[in-house]
């Protein structure tokens, strides 16, 4: 694949994300529909997502979840800092450990 295609899909994928986070509020409806058009864009190109894109999905359901709007962000009180995230549409809890 052409590098400038490569870029122009990471671009877009951005500005989706983007947009869908700031919607998120306002109509959840229209940011679902963002997140999964950027999802199908990485698929029809065969780029991988970067992690900071990654991270605004669920890990079960694969439904956009806007960090605080409809999923909840908790601290871990174990030895081992970490985040917990919860997906309030599923329900699955998972963990991202923070590095010291």
């Amino acid at each position: 694949m052409k590098p400038s295609i490569r870029k122009i899909a990471m671009e877009r994928m951005q500005i989706l994300i983007d947009n869908a986070i700031s919607n998120a509020t306002k109509d959840p409806e229209l940011s679902q529909r963002q997140a999964s058009l950027a999802r199908r864009i990485s698929s029809k190109h065969k780029i991988r997502m970067p992690y900071h894109l990654r991270m605004v999905y669920c890990k079960k359901c694969k439904s956009f979840i806007a960090p605080g709007i409809n999923s909840r962000i908790r601290l871990g009180r174990a030895s081992v800092k970490s985040i917990r995230i919860t997906c309030n549409l599923c329900g699955h809890t998972y963990r991202k450990i923070i590095s010291q």
